[in-house]
């Protein structure tokens, strides 16, 4: 019979994840986070208006044991052992030098501890966030993961039963936020600047172009971008807090509009989201209200776990392990890796 809802099991997992600019890692047990490290390198990052790869890689070297070790002492774990049943951590996507280093010290923490080690996709992690802070998913679940890298509408039929029904074919979501944050002056990460600025702004003064796709469920946000960029040179006097408020409002209506679309199309019981910027205020306040007018029930994390975590990557690890089994102890990174998806 198919699984009515996404849940995740019970085993003792701590999961590792190291696939762009934070470092985490988390302990989870019985189907609840018993504990969650992320060690963050925006301040590293700021200056320079974004990820530098190999700045990233060299500062997850320096941090992912303290990261681990706390994580392991929060969860009351004293011999590993004897108390995780498995090591999880992401094997891409992401940037190849941040994934290796995280592969790396799983793997020595895998053949330390005499535990089985499960590479994981980071996008399938987002997915399972969603079952570890409260109510799991009904599905078939229409899931929006949203992020710097990827804006994507997965039709989730079960466990590990995904369909990709659109994706952006220009700039992701994020990368529109961050784009748009450097052009008004607001510094990086961009999705947080722009969310906290837009509360002060009218977002009906200035209408940003919704884009249209030739597939109806796939995103663009780069004819926004350029129309802001547009719009700042026309008029060297704009307010930031409406341009920021217009922008956001534009990217969210898009969101919203073709999440709740697909879901109806696809027979979906619930919505979910998940990415760092499922985390912006306005996105999940109109997904509810959308939702809640065509009856789906919702799920959203908190704005915590929305972003990287090693939770979701635990979570995500003890389906596999149930339904796979341990990983291929020799297996590599792999920066484009993509989900299974049905065909």
């Amino acid at each position: 019979m198919p699984a009515s809802h996404l849940t995740v099991g019970k085993l003792v997992v701590l999961g590792i994840e190291s696939s762009c600019d934070e470092t985490a890692a988390s302990v989870i047990g019985g189907g609840r986070i018993r504990s969650s490290v992320i060690a963050s390198q925006l301040d590293i990052h700021r200056a320079f208006g974004g990820v530098v790869p190999e700045l990233a890689s060299r500062e997850h070297e320096r941090v992912i044991i303290p990261t681990i070790r706390a994580a392991l002492d929060r969860a009351g774990i004293s011999d590993p052992t004897h108390q995780l049943d498995a090591v999880a951590v992401t094997r891409g996507p992401g940037l190849s030098g941040a994934l290796m280093v995280g592969v790396a010290a799983a793997k020595a923490l895998s053949m330390a501890y005499r535990i089985p080690v499960i590479g994981v996709d980071h996008m399938e992690g987002h997915i399972f966030a969603s079952a570890l802070e409260m109510e799991p998913p009904e599905l078939p679940a229409m899931v929006l993961l949203v992020s710097g890298g990827h804006t994507q509408l997965i039709d989730v039929q079960g466990p590990g039963r995904y369909r990709l029904v659109g994706q952006s074919v220009d700039d992701a979501a994020g990368e529109a936020f961050d784009k748009v944050a450097r052009l008004l002056g607001l510094g990086f990460p961009g999705g947080p600047a722009i969310d906290r600025v837009a509360a002060l702004g009218d977002p009906d003064k200035i209408r940003f172009p919704r884009a249209s796709t030739k597939g109806e469920f796939d995103f663009s946000f780069s004819g926004v971008k350029t129309a802001v960029l547009r719009y700042l040179e026309s008029n060297v006097d704009a307010v930031v807090e409406d341009v920021a408020a217009g922008f956001q409002a534009a990217v969210v209506d898009v969101l919203v509009r073709k999440t709740t679309v697909a879901a109806q199309r696809f027979d979906s019981r619930s919505v979910v989201l998940g990415g760092g910027v499922a985390a912006n205020s306005l996105l999940r306040k109109e997904m509810e209200v959308a939702c809640g007018r065509l009856g789906l029930s919702i799920n959203i994390p908190a704005p915590a776990s929305c972003t990287d975590n090693g939770a979701m990557i635990a979570a995500a690890a003890v389906f596999r392990l149930e339904t796979d089994g341990p990983s291929d102890p020799g297996f590599s990174v792999d920066p484009s890796l993509l989900l299974p998806y049905l065909t």
